[in-house]
């Protein structure tokens, strides 16, 4: 059985178990929480809309993405740097 998910106007194909990086959520660690599922697949059947329970495992920044920034023939270049917030789950159980 697996799910479809909605986190973060972003999609994500889940099944129990599984460990998602997902955009930062505003909740503590070792918190369940319910998210919505789109779409349960379960034995070939498709059922819309449901909840997935999962379980915050940690949340932290992601690695650094650097962003140069270069004109030329005007001596003039920028380097900046980004670090997104994420926050880790597990999921425990498809709902129906």
């Amino acid at each position: 059985m697996y799910a479809v998910i909605e986190t973060g106007s972003k999609q994500y194909l889940v099944k129990e178990g599984d460990v998602l990086k997902v955009e930062k959520l505003p909740f503590g660690e070792n918190e369940e929480i319910e998210l919505p599922a789109l779409n349960i697949v379960k034995d070939g059947t498709v059922k819309f809309g449901g909840k997935v329970k999962a379980k915050v495992l940690s949340t932290a920044k992601d690695k650094k993405v650097l962003i140069f920034k270069h004109l030329p023939k005007k001596h003039s270049k920028k380097l900046r740097g980004h670090r997104q917030f994420y926050t880790k789950i597990s999921i425990l159980s498809i709902g129906e």
